[in-house]
């Protein structure tokens, strides 16, 4: 970083700690304006001068078509397609922290008996629907039998239908996007028949922030998360630290492990969050002492780390996807954000999820 921007983010950290939120904001920028190093692109023209601080995307760099070689991270318009004998209805809940829309998938054969429930969470600029399209989620499900949730972020919140990973207001249990989120996910068990044993929340980028302090808020709700090209809960507060979060200098894991049981993938080639933050997400959920196993994955390129208690349970697996962008490993180009050249994310995480249960007391 230059030594003017950084006189420049510098200021924007003291304002904030000052309370004047509108000069930091103008602060943070004028300090990026005509620069996409910290992952922020201006909507429209472009022009930091005429944006207010809900014209910037936080998390989520869009990536060109022309730019992009083939195989790589792609951003077209999703095409609608269902797995035969499935359904994909919309609905609206609304509670005390606010209204949101989703889409919901129903398996074949939903209400014959209590099935798992993911819940997905989509990144920057993206919807239900694009979301679906570019993980595959809804036809990687057919084996074992899930509801997927995509919920929506209104534009109304964040213009860029980003979720507010970095806002303090929303990082805390019976707060915010976390509360909502988690009633939105109590009232679909209610009206579905679900195994509460088997409930998971898994997000790119945003969305993988947000699933990590769901996670952490919530941990009797959610039995596992995971967190595609996302940072750990509690890594930033606000815009000044979420920048420095998303270069790879945010908070430290807080206190001791969760235990909750976490699978990451992130590639290393991601410049707009930063590869580390995906060691952070792991570091908030297995213990330090953690025995881990590295193998190579086959035939794609990657790296997973397994991370086991003293009694051999797997508690976390960190894939590291080399030379992956931002973008979902494994995706489908007709959705946005993917690459199509890494091992299947979508497919290892209900793995994951359906090997983590959640744990009965004895």
């Amino acid at each position: 970083m230059n030594t003017t921007l950084q006189s420049m983010m510098n200021e924007a950290a003291r304002l904030t700690r000052s309370g004047d939120l509108q000069a930091a904001t103008a602060a943070i920028q004028a300090a990026l304006a005509g620069s996409s190093t910290f992952g922020f692109t201006p909507p429209g023209d472009g022009n930091a001068a005429t944006q207010g601080d809900k014209g910037w995307v936080i998390d989520m760099e869009p990536v060109s078509p022309r730019s992009a070689p083939p195989g790589e991270a792609h951003t077209r318009a999703p095409s609608a397609e269902l797995p035969v004998g499935g359904r994909f209805e919309s609905g609206r809940f609304t509670e005390a922290a606010g209204t949101r829309d989703y889409k919901l998938y129903i398996p074949p054969g939903a209400g014959e008996r209590a099935l798992p429930l993911v819940v997905m969470l989509h990144g920057c600029t993206q919807n239900p629907d694009d979301f679906a399209a570019g993980t595959g989620m809804n036809e990687a499900v057919l084996a074992q039998g899930f509801f997927v949730l995509y919920p929506a972020q209104s534009q109304k919140v964040n213009p860029q239908r980003c979720w507010n990973w970095f806002k303090h207001s929303h990082q805390q249990r019976g707060r915010g996007e976390p509360a909502l989120l988690a009633g939105m996910t109590r009232e679909v068990m209610s009206n579905q028949l679900i195994d509460p044993q088997r409930v998971f929340v898994a997000g790119l980028s945003a969305g993988g922030a947000m699933a990590a302090i769901l996670g952490e808020t919530y941990p009797e709700l959610f039995a596992a998360v995971g967190v595609h090209s996302g940072l750990a809960a509690g890594a930033a507060s606000d815009l000044p630290s979420a920048l420095a979060a998303m270069k790879g200098a945010g908070a430290k894991a807080r206190g001791a492990a969760s235990g909750v049981p976490t699978i990451v993938f992130h590639g290393d080639a991601d410049t707009t969050v930063h590869p580390s933050n995906g060691e952070q997400v792991i570091a908030a959920s297995a213990d330090a002492a953690a025995r881990v196993e590295v193998e190579q994955v086959e035939g794609r390129s990657g790296t997973r780390r397994i991370h086991r208690t003293a009694d051999g349970r797997v508690v976390a697996e960190h894939w590291v996807v080399h030379g992956a962008p931002h973008a979902w490993s494994g995706g489908s180009a007709r959705g946005s954000y993917t690459y199509g050249r890494g091992p299947d994310a979508s497919a290892e995480m209900l793995r994951f999820f359906f090997e983590h249960p959640r744990r009965t007391a004895h």
